[in-house]
């Protein structure tokens, strides 16, 4: 069984969608996502500058309809799919809990909701690699930082106030290295939680159905069987921590044979190869790489 994967925000960077559209089918497709989000997904994703896709209301949509991109010139049926953070839309989306045009208005609300909240005070997030993982969640503790994303692999994703994410850098705990992420606040923390409110007063105008496809929550890894029961996790989860971990152990439970990460893909491929050691994994990053995510069908499924 192979799982496809949608990765979260941090993950795009300028330009990365020009590659697609060169398909025509594959430019119409982004524009209608565009259309449903309010935004030119196209220029956004072929010519806007890295301060501009950093943008939370920008980036969000950007990165799930990639996805949505990526997973139409797959061409593949899923049978189970997660995603990281953001990437949750993408993968209720794929497992047919959401239509697109559905999953593309949430994210612009969720978006929008959630660079409003940031805007509150100066905040962000920071990735801690390595070390050991009492001692840095200590570390967070001593500087009132939060792990918002336990993403195993030996790495820890600290969200709180910018002055506290330097002296983390400046003093990193033992064995570890702290790299400051893409994004404009501390997502996944107490800070988010004004975004809870309008992203669940417009869940609520949905019509979510129980997923075609396995899916696993970020919430805590369990496989989830109800659509509006994955809705209201999606929706909480923008405030709460992020547990990659456990959805990386619940796929080696369920005896996963590959994983395919969609675009902007790597991050989630990275990780699977230290938290998911044996199991073959390929990043769709350019089209070019589609002919090895079919191969690892052809071979695993």
């Amino acid at each position: 069984m192979i799982v496809v994967v949608a990765p979260g925000q941090g993950s795009q960077s300028p330009g990365f969608l020009a590659p697609w559209i060169e398909d025509p089918s594959a430019r119409e497709h982004l524009e209608r996502l565009g259309d449903a989000a309010g935004l030119d997904l196209v220029q956004l994703g072929t010519q806007a500058d890295a301060d501009t896709i950093r943008r939370t209301e920008i980036a969000q949509p950007l990165i799930v309809a990639a996805g949505l991109v990526t997973l139409a010139a797959l061409g593949r049926p899923v049978r189970a799919v997660a995603g990281h953070s953001v990437g949750e839309v993408t993968a209720a989306v794929a497992a047919g809990i959401l239509d697109e045009a559905d999953g593309m208005r949430l994210i612009a609300v969720r978006g929008r909701a959630m660079a409003e909240a940031a805007s509150s005070r100066p905040t962000g997030m920071a990735a801690v690699v390595g070390g050991d993982e009492a001692a840095v969640v200590a570390r967070l503790e001593e500087l009132d930082l939060v792990p918002a994303n336990r993403n195993g692999g030996g790495q820890i994703v600290a969200a709180g106030e910018l002055d506290a994410l330097d002296r983390l850098k400046a003093e990193p705990p033992a064995g570890s290295r702290v790299i400051p992420l893409q994004v404009a606040g501390a997502f996944h923390s107490e800070v988010m939680r004004p975004a809870v409110g309008a992203l669940r007063a417009f869940a609520d105008t949905l019509s979510p159905t129980d997923p075609s496809a396995r899916i696993w929550t970020n919430h805590d890894g369990s496989e989830v069987r109800s659509g509006p029961a994955f809705l209201d996790l999606l929706v909480g989860q923008v405030a709460s921590p992020v547990r990659w971990d456990r959805t990386m152990e619940a796929f080696a439970a369920a005896g996963i044979t590959g994983l395919v990460e969609l675009a902007p893909a790597g991050t989630l491929t990275g990780l699977a190869k230290r938290g998911l050691k044996g199991v073959p994994a390929v990043a769709v990053k350019t089209p070019a790489d589609l002919a090895a995510a079919h191969d690892l069908f052809d071979r695993t499924e």
